[in-house]
């Protein structure tokens, strides 16, 4: 399994049947909003680790993670999400105004209608990682790009906002503004982009795998602190 490879349509469907079985909590991502969600930690101001940002996939506030029934069937589900991400990071790249996010759409009094509300709180999910981090956007020119995306998206939105959002002809129009925004935001960021951790220089060499461990345990280093993580 290739991170470059798209997923195939069975790939697609088996991490959608994934989310949206009883192993997610109910507030679990489905697939458009983990699409915005993606999208958001791809463009956005700063790298995040997968550690950080994989808890919230799986919903009730990222303290809930599924019961995998094998480590192989974790590796595999977090594969797909990788590759879903890796995607959006190389159309970014490539062709960003190619890039399509995964809105749903239905029909509304015979027409056809887009609705981006899942897949702009994915996207506004993103953002509450690095809120600080993305502030500088909003005083931006083009803040104004940005606030489909909250109206939308954000948990609340003021009183006064709401005639906004409140036909399906009135979210479609702001979905179709989310699209066209998207390349401007990654464009936006794409100079500014950090990495989370700062190289750091070792004053001291890096411990031996059966060196003693530095932590005064006892143990072997490969035993103890630089001991894998264990699933559950």
């Amino acid at each position: 399994m290739h991170l470059d490879q798209p997923l195939s349509d069975k790939e697609f469907n088996e991490l959608d049947k994934f989310l949206l079985s009883d192993r997610c909590a109910d507030d679990g991502m489905t697939m458009d909003s983990l699409h915005g969600y993606l999208t958001a930690l791809v463009i956005g101001p700063e790298v995040i680790p997968l550690s950080e940002w994989l808890p919230n996939v799986w919903g009730a506030a990222g303290k809930q993670a599924p019961t995998f029934k094998t480590e192989k069937e974790f590796e595999r589900i977090v594969g797909l999400i990788s590759r879903f991400m890796n995607e959006i990071a190389i159309t970014m790249e490539v062709a960003p105004k190619d890039f399509e996010p995964l809105f749903c759409e239905y029909e509304d009094e015979g027409r056809a209608v887009l609705d981006g509300e899942a897949w702009a709180w994915g996207f506004w999910s993103g953002i509450d990682l690095r809120a600080d981090a993305w502030e500088p956007i909003w005083r931006s020119p083009i803040a104004p790009l940005m606030r489909p995306i909250y109206l939308l998206g954000a948990e609340e939105i003021e009183e006064e906002e709401m005639t906004l959002v409140d036909t399906p002809l009135k979210c479609h129009k702001l979905t179709v503004e989310i699209e066209a925004a998207i390349p401007e935001i990654y464009r936006y960021w794409l100079p500014l982009r950090k990495s989370p951790v700062a190289t750091v220089q070792r004053a001291e060499p890096k411990p031996g795998r059966n060196d003693d461990c530095a932590c005064g345990s006892g143990k072997k280093f490969k035993k103890c602190c630089g001991a894998p993580p264990i699933l559950h």
